[in-house]
């Protein structure tokens, strides 16, 4: 990566030296010489880095230079850096502008000796630049112009060819399904249709492709088939040669010309339906794909061109239908580890039926994520180790090192990165900082490199975030990153890096970054080291270590809530790293900050956010004036912001996001005009502290993303103070949040003058919350212009409107929550029939409605004759609402709100909670289709069927037969709970149209008695959930029917708490509820034969009455309770074939009732502090069979052996003893003798 930074530095050093400031510089510190010379120097190198670069492929010698002139331009870099920091100091403090750019910088004391020093490290920065182009001369590097991205490419991708076995192709059937479909179904308008494949390196794109290539039915489809690699250089006449091989097997003459070419190709696909697989296309030229794209479309109707590919840009260049690209991901644990088993067990010297075996490869090949190459490379050097032990030292040791595993993964990864532009490649090598598996802040991400320097504003009419967010799509483009969430806007957008990724990240990035947890890293972190990140519990220990003090990056990713830096930690960071441009500190409770920190003059972001015990910042940190960001978000405990904010005249983002006890803004925070984030504005509630009033607001008008305005029902001429907020020129904003007097219980009567018609925002508003307004009952008419709102939020905290404007034809908005609006009365003015226009422009794009709290509303709109929920029930035609409903709603909350009357939603699909509320327009929503005019006779077309969870308690008028007749619709229900349904007889409802249905609650029903018979129906049921049901006296039988239940909890069930037997055996369960401790009656509890289950919750023990309690054949359980001896009259402990039990609970020896101990497992090492044999000497009532583990491992044999007291044990019918995998000849049988009594006697090992 040397050459790619080396190249970029030296561009913009360039531009530095060239800058009228520096030139004046020179003038007043007679640097001028100096500064002309550093320039040519640099000059000079840069136009040779290119070739370097390509040298440097092949020869170490040329990296090793590139690594010292690298090193050499950032200390140059931090040079030019310090002029520019004192001249905008001085800049700053002055009075009068200089000279514009720069002029006197120091009193006369200070300027000579600053002078001076400044000119020592300039020549100091000339001399060693000299002897580095003196030996660049020795290398013979050509000059060359411009960059060629891909010209260096001396190391080539192994060429593909056309055949795949169908049988080493495992989990794409997906994948090869819809391939295939493509390929073969489907119609399309062009003759010629362009197929891509796109995912990042060795995902098995070209494997996909030459499967379907090969498939008997895509051969006998197709006239011709026709296989090319096109890989790096995409030479238009390279390929055409390429493919007319494919078809001839032979290669074209080499002097042909490209005219003899593309009328050789013609002649061979003109009128025939052919296929094309154009394998490993880089190209991202779309004036270059058409060129060869013409030369291929005289294939007749059917024809088919495959493009496999690693960018997304790619793809999109040849194929412009989303839907039509193909996007690979990784296999599936269970696919990947089907394909790791195939490769690493086909040698035959590892066991596939070996659970050592089995356990560690599941573990390594999951290290894999789901990447083909990667399990193939791994799968392959794992089939040559003959044991487990060696295994799980490659496992422990070498997995780590997987980059250097023959099989070459990461160079095949290389290549995406190769193919990068250069202001690319160290944006992404910056992420190697990042721990493996961290779910990125795309947003911080960016503004780190903004820090950094590594984006470059080549268009002033974009922000650098917007440039740096454009940096980051092209590398989610070329596959850099994964699991990319999905957002209206990217503030607040998350990634991942596939562990592959990481390490070719880390490869590339060199001794230039480094993760630092331990004393060794640490001290091997050499001088050329730029940045880190590190555990922060270890700075104090670490730092002094580094050998070099010119670190960029101090980062952390761990949360250390209880940790604070001391003045003496503070000032070893601000000691060692003089050159930081990013400083992160963020949830490590951080409680103060040196003053001394204003000596990192270099730093450009610094986050201290989720800091609660900082209260006060340093007066001195408003000298750190190249500081561009300040995060502050979540310092709960912060109370004010410096008063000279106004210095930070570079400041972009000041996030205060839930800085809840600021109590105002500092005056000249209106200064800020390249604010571009300022999360909080607190009005000075009584003007004590001297605050910013909402004037300063006026000129920030390149403020994005989200704005909290705070304490506006204490503003002063209100009117006056609103305007000049000036919120309507802000047209950048995302999220604009108006609170009004937070957690203030009185009236103002002041509200009613302090208008929102004064707080009109821009029409580009995306989110609108407004909280505590109590104002008059008449909202501003500016609302109806902002109709690109995605979102509003409205908490009424008692104020005194009582219908809202009509949001019904807003066709953006996607969520709208209504919250404590006590006054409220109905949502609309108009009435049904009213101006809502057509059916499919009522709120075309509502996803998402929360009516939460506003317990006067009856209707959604104004209406003169009350409804009822008695009146006209059947009736769905309701003034005109049959044709009224929400088209595209997805949830919908009704909670304490008693509408009776509202447009109805059939067409939901996530979620519908009603609490507290009317049950007319669920049953009119129901009814929806039995009124229509043409009925659909299809179960999905039905009103609600494609609901996913539904969640019913306490609704006025909902009786057994409503609910039944409601949840046939719910084919597609997941989860389900119906509570306070006093009416409600779960036994009258029929459960099968719900036999799909994983996750089932019942919250106080009165009337459920029994499980209902009908339950039996579910027969995906996972997790049932009982609260609250005083009635219910059994689950049985229908319990024993639900055999996929994973989860099972019963709480407050006062009936069923005097249950005596209850039977959970073989029915799949995976947890069981600590709330089991509530059935305090219990004496039988079979829970045998659950594979799944883990772990007993620890108030198992509370049942003391437990006389039996089975867990034979439960083999995944890994131990039992610890406090196992307070079941005091536990008579049978049914342990058998527990595979997984590593040890037996202390104080088990003390069950002295106990009849049935199946199994007892000697503790290995003594590492779970398990049970030893002698808790076995009082147990002397055992009976039938006793099996003893690991017996080979017991430490003073002798001793524990006559401990376990066998000969006492009378009745024992069968007892086995097994030695594990360790024996001694010390450990003697002779120890161990039984009574003779006993009929069956097994030794094993």
């Amino acid at each position: 990566m040397a050459e790619a930074i080396a190249f970029d530095i030296a561009a913009e050093l360039i531009i530095k030296l060239s800058s009228r400031a520096l030139s004046q510089v020179g003038l007043w510190w007679n640097l001028k010489h100096d500064i002309h010379d550093l320039k040519r120097t640099v000059c000079q190198i840069k136009a040779v880095l290119l070739d370097a670069e390509e040298k440097s492929v092949t020869d170490n010698l040329v990296k090793v230079w590139l690594e010292e002139l690298k090193d050499v331009l950032y200390d140059a870099d931090d040079l030019l850096d310090d002029f520019s920091t004192e001249a905008l100091r001085k800049d700053v403090s002055g009075g009068d502008k200089l000279t514009k750019e720069v002029r006197l910088f120091f009193s006369s004391s200070n300027q000579l000796a600053y002078g001076l020093k400044m000119g020592r490290k300039m020549k100091a920065i000339k001399a060693r630049l000299a002897s580095i182009e003196s030996e660049a001369n020795t290398f013979g590097f050509i000059p060359r112009d411009r960059p060629a991205e891909t010209s260096f490419m001396t190391k080539r991708r192994q060429q593909t060819h056309s055949f795949e076995r169908e049988d080493d192709i495992i989990g794409r059937d997906d994948d090869k399904a819809a391939l295939l479909k493509l390929v073969l179904e489907f119609q399309s308008e062009e003759n010629v249709y362009i197929i891509p494949i796109v995912g990042f390196g060795g995902l098995g794109k070209t494997a996909l492709a030459l499967l379907v290539y090969n498939h008997e039915m895509v051969k006998n489809h197709f006239d011709l088939t026709m296989f090319a690699c096109v890989s790096d250089d995409f030479d238009v006449k390279v390929i055409v040669a390429n493919i007319i091989k494919s078809v001839t097997n032979q290669a074209p003459d080499q002097n042909l010309e490209m005219d003899q070419l593309q009328k050789q190709l013609r002649d061979k696909i003109d009128g025939k339906k052919y296929l094309l697989v154009l394998d490993d296309n880089w190209n991202e030229d779309p004036e270059r794909w058409s060129r060869l794209k013409k030369l291929l479309m005289g294939g007749a109707k059917g024809s088919r061109i495959i493009v496999t590919t690693r960018s997304l840009r790619v793809a999109e260049i040849t194929n412009k239908c989303q839907s039509h690209i193909l996007k690979l991901k990784g296999l599936s644990d269970d696919d990947g580890w089907s394909l790791f088993k195939k490769i690493a067990f086909e040698q035959g010297y590892a066991d596939s039926t070996n659970s050592a075996f089995v356990e560690v490869g599941r573990q390594i090949s999951e290290r894999c994520g789901g990447v083909p190459l990667a399990i193939r490379t791994i799968a392959g050097t794992l089939s040559l180790k003959k044991t487990a032990n060696e295994w799980h030292s490659f496992k422990e040791n070498e997995l780590a090192k997987i980059s250097q595993i023959e099989g070459e993964i990461l160079p095949i990864l290389k290549l995406s990165y190769d193919h990068l532009p250069s202001h690319l490649k160290h944006c992404f090598a910056y992420c190697r900082l990042y721990p493996k598996d961290y779910r990125i802040e795309v947003q911080a991400l960016v503004q780190f490199w903004i820090a950094q320097g590594f984006i470059k504003q080549l268009n002033q009419s974009q922000s650098l975030e917007e440039i740096g967010f454009g940096y980051f799509k092209d590398l989610v483009e070329r596959s850099f990153f994964q699991e990319v969430g999905e957002r209206d806007s990217w503030e607040g957008l998350t990634c991942k890096m596939h562990d592959l990724m990481h390490d070719l990240a880390e490869s590339v990035a060199g001794m230039e970054s480094s993760i630092v947890d331990s004393n060794k890293i640490a001290s091997d972190v050499g001088e050329k080291c730029r940045h880190i990140s590190i555990n922060p519990l270890l700075i104090p220990s670490l730092l002094p270590l580094f050998k070099g003090k010119k670190l960029r990056t101090l980062l952390h990713f761990q949360d250390r809530k209880n940790q604070d830096l001391s003045y003496e930690t503070w000032d070893l960071i601000i000691a060692n790293c003089r050159c930081l441009r990013v400083l992160k500190l963020n949830s490590i409770g951080i409680q103060k900050i040196s003053p001394s920190i204003c000596k990192l003059k270099h730093l450009r972001h610094l986050d201290l956010s989720y800091n609660p015990g900082l209260k006060i910042l340093p007066k001195s940190i408003c000298k750190i004036q190249n500081l561009l960001a300040l995060k502050l978000d979540w310092c709960t405990g912060l109370q004010e912001l410096p008063k000279k904010i106004e210095k930070l005249v570079n400041l972009t983002h000041l996030g205060c996001e839930a800085c809840f006890r600021l109590t105002h803004m500092p005056h000249g925070i209106g200064k800020l005009t390249s604010l571009e984030t300022l999360s909080r504005f607190v009005v000075d509630k009584d003007g004590s502290h001297g605050g910013a009033d909402l004037s300063e607001l006026r000129l920030l008008n390149n403020l994005r993303g989200r704005l909290e305005i705070t304490n506006l029902g204490f503003v002063k001429n209100a009117k006056e103070k609103f305007k000049a907020a000036n919120l309507k020129e802000k047209q950048h904003l995302r999220s604009l949040v108006l609170q009004w007097n937070v957690n203030v219980d009185i009236d103002d009567e002041d509200d009613d003058e302090k208008s929102l018609e004064d707080l009109q925002p821009h029409p580009n508003l995306k989110e609108l919350f407004i909280a505590g307004w109590r104002g008059d009952a008449e909202f501003p008419s500016w609302i109806s212009f902002l109709t690109n709102l995605v979102r509003i939020k409205i908490m009424g905290r008692g104020g005194k409107f009582k219908h809202l404007p009509s949001f019904a034809q807003f066709r953006c908005l996607k969520g709208l929550e209504i919250h404590d609006c006590t006054k409220l009365e109905y949502m609309d003015d108009n009435s049904p029939k009213g101006s809502q226009g057509e059916p499919q422009s009522f709120f075309p794009s509502l996803k998402h409605l929360l009516l939460v709290n506003c317990p006067n509303m009856k209707s959604w709109w104004r209406t003169i004759k009350p409804i009822d929920d008695d009146s006209n029930e059947d009736d769905t035609i309701v003034m005109g609402t049959s044709t009224m409903a929400f088209p595209c709603l997805s949830t919908l909350w009704i909670v304490n709100c008693p509408l009776t009357l509202m447009p109805l939603y059939p067409s939901l699909d996530d979620k519908l909670e009603l609490r507290n509320t009317s049950s007319r327009p669920l049953k009119q929503t129901i009814k929806t289709n039995i009124n229509a005019k043409a009925p659909s006779t299809s179960t999905s077309s039905l009103p609600l069927s494609k609901l996913k969870s539904f969640d019913v308690h306490n609704i006025e008028g909902l009786d057994t037969h409503t609910l039944d007749e409601c949840l046939q619709h719910l084919t597609s229900l997941k989860r389900l709970t119906i509570g306070d349904c006093k009416e409600v007889d779960l036994e009258g409802i029929q459960w099968e149209p719900l036999k799909n249905l994983p996750h089932l609650e019942i919250d106080n029903i009165p009337k459920l008695v029994s499980l209902p018979i009908w339950l039996q129906h579910l027969v995906q049921l996972k997790t049932l959930k009982i609260r609250n049901c005083n009635g219910l006296r059994s689950l049985l039988p229908v319990f024993q029917q639900l055999t996929f239940l994973e989860v099972f909890e019963v709480k407050n069930c006062k009936e069923l708490e005097c249950l005596r037997v209850l039977k959970l055996n073989s029915i799949g369960i995976q947890k069981i509820s600590p709330s089991i401790c509530k059935l305090k009656h219990l004496r039988y509890l079979d829970l045998s034969y659950n594979p799944g289950l883990k772990i007993l919750p620890k108030s198992i023990c509370k049942i003391q009455n437990l006389l039996a309690l089975k867990l034979d054949l439960c083999d995944g359980l890994q131990e039992l309770p610890k406090k196992i001896e307070k079941l005091v009259n536990l008579t049978h402990l049914g342990c058998e074939a527990y595979f997984r039990l590593t040890h037996m609970p202390r104080g088990i020896g003390k069950l002295i009732s106990l009849e049935t101990l199946s199994m007892f497992v000697v503790d290995k090492d003594g590492s779970h502090c398990g049970a030893d044999l002698s808790e076995l000497r009082l147990l002397n009532n055992l009976r039938g069979h006793l099996e003893i583990t690991n017996l080979g491992f017991v430490k003073n044999a002798k001793e524990k052996f006559n401990a376990a007291n066998l000969k006492q044990k009378q009745h024992l019918r069968s007892l086995v003893l097994e030695w594990g995998f360790y024996f001694d000849d010390n450990k003697s049988l002779e120890d161990l003798q039984p009574h003779p009594n006993l009929k069956q006697l097994c030794i094993r090992g």
